[in-house]
């Protein structure tokens, strides 16, 4: 049977805690490969900008929970217009 890991999202209500939001907390959990398949879109997306300068390279398939909330961080920020999009993803 395969663990089953949280990961928790918190939205710092836009660039650099602006925008008028309050910061806002979502959790999504599953196995390895569940998270994979939930976050697809975001790692696809931070891929697709690892070719400008600057950006990371992002693996788009992590074998492990950790490597995972490492790569959606980077996602985010690769995709993000100033290179910081105010997401920040953590393994509970």
């Amino acid at each position: 049977m395969a663990k089953v890991y949280k990961i928790q999202v918190t939205n710092n209500g836009g660039v650099f805690g602006r925008g008028g939001r309050e910061p806002s907390i979502s959790t999504s959990e599953g196995t390895v490969a569940e998270l994979v398949k939930q976050h697809s879109y975001t790692l696809e997306c931070g891929a697709s900008w690892a070719h400008e300068e600057g950006n990371s390279k992002i693996n788009r398939n992590p074998k492990t929970a950790k490597s995972l909330v490492n790569m959606l961080n980077k996602a985010v920020n690769n995709s993000a217009a100033n290179g910081y999009d105010g997401r920040n993803y953590e393994l509970v």
